[in-house]
């Protein structure tokens, strides 16, 4: 998917959200548990109710990896009826030296190879170029990287005071993960994870990236701001796709979980066409 055709779709839709499928076994309604594949039937009933308000969609990989084959064979059927219009992402977080990511990125984008067509993945920036660089051997394909993410523990590293030889100044480490990758791929390849609940920082992360899409995590149950993150956060295209996942996939775990899913889509989607409006325009 282009950035023209993601953009188009946030007009259409006057939405960004993202619904995040991390679906897990022990927290899907009782009643589906007796399906032949309960995790595709959760996800097919989430999908169907929230697709009107999402833009995209985002597996979370360890919850099928935990599962061995019938895992993968559960998220290769959901991403098989995710509508062609969503953006989708596996939220893989790879990140090995090149040969390795270059079979990571085979198993993400080549569908005669691994039957999985993504439009993108998340990637760990830690082992530097060589481990970002094949998956951007993709066309039509997204790179979102690691920057600053919403755990307690991201500021164990990604805030640490960096220097190298052509700064005059020290600089944290996400901001030189935005600055370093730029030289490896342009604003139509590489997106950027930056937590919602670091809302603070995006002012100065926009100065940075002034044109790349962000992925914002941690908006609902994590507890970030909608409204902080967009004010701050958007761009002339919009530039966000904001995730939610357990505030709207588990609104409810009875019956009607699909329909209650679909209210909480609804209310984000028309907070955000609000600040489309506020800050699009």
């Amino acid at each position: 998917m282009t950035r023209s055709e993601l953009f188009a779709q946030i007009k259409s839709k006057s939405s960004y959200l993202c619904v995040g499928l991390d679906t897990d076994i022990q927290k899907i309604p009782a009643h589906l548990r007796s399906e032949s594949d309960p995790i595709f039937a959760f996800n097919r009933a989430i999908i169907e109710a929230t697709h009107h308000y999402a833009v995209a969609y985002k597996p979370n990989l360890a919850f099928y990896e935990a599962m061995g084959p019938r895992g993968w064979e559960s998220l290769q059927k959901t991403l098989e009826i995710i509508p062609k219009e969503c953006f989708t992402i596996a939220d893989a977080k790879r990140g090995d030296i090149g040969n390795t990511s270059g079979l990571y990125a085979r198993a993400f984008f080549d569908k005669e190879a691994s039957g999985l067509d993504f439009d993108s993945v998340t990637v760990a920036p830690y082992m530097g170029e060589d481990s970002v660089k094949p998956f951007l051997n993709f066309p039509g394909k997204w790179v979102i990287l690691l920057a600053l993410t919403s755990n307690a523990g991201s500021s164990d590293f990604q805030r640490l005071e960096v220097k190298n030889a052509e700064a005059i100044h020290s600089r944290a480490l996400f901001e030189q993960v935005l600055m370093t990758s730029q030289n490896w791929g342009n604003r139509d390849q590489l997106m950027y994870v930056v937590g919602a609940t670091q809302a603070n920082q995006l002012q100065r992360i926009r100065e940075l990236v002034p044109e790349h899409f962000l992925l914002v995590p941690g908006v609902g149950a994590q507890g970030g701001s909608l409204e902080e993150v967009s004010k701050y956060g958007m761009n002339r295209q919009c530039g966000l796709l904001v995730n939610s996942s357990r505030a709207i996939i588990y609104a409810s775990s009875g019956t009607d979980f699909a329909e209650r899913a679909a209210v909480e889509a609804r209310l984000v989607q028309q907070e955000m066409a609000k600040y489309l409006n506020e800050y699009l325009n």
